[in-house]
């Protein structure tokens, strides 16, 4: 049974920093895209961003690319999602995502969307 727990939510100041955390189990990081998606009240769900270790191949969102960065720790089953600069419109609850299969790549590009996916962590930020 393939499970996503994530952590490291929390309120955080315009311009600051958070790290997510998902660790993942049930599932073989060589044949997996492990990823991020939020979803903030009234808005639709937008993906952030996959990574396919096996493939050494990451995707990000343009909303999130310079500012959010995805890293994964084959050790302890766990894909980070480092936040910088969050603006007010990160508001959001973050969940992590995942794609089995041809290492998580579709076109050739990590997709982590058609799979699995966890409950969430809120991070709010203050203005």
């Amino acid at each position: 049974e393939v499970q996503l727990v994530e952590s490291g939510g929390g309120l955080v100041q315009t311009g600051g920093s958070l790290r997510l955390s998902c660790t993942a189990t049930g599932l073989d990081f060589d044949d997996s895209a492990i990823g991020w998606y939020r979803q903030a009240p009234g808005k639709a769900r937008e993906a952030i961003s996959c990574i396919s270790s096996s493939a050494g191949l990451t995707w990000d969102a343009d909303s999130v690319k310079g500012r959010f960065s995805i890293s994964v720790d084959n050790a302890s089953n766990t894909v980070y999602l480092q936040m910088e600069s969050v603006k007010p419109e990160d508001t959001a609850v973050y969940h992590c995502a995942a794609e089995i299969g041809n290492r998580g790549l579709r076109y050739g590009v990590p997709s982590c969307w058609r799979g699995y996916w966890g409950q969430g962590t809120q991070v709010t930020v203050s203005s």
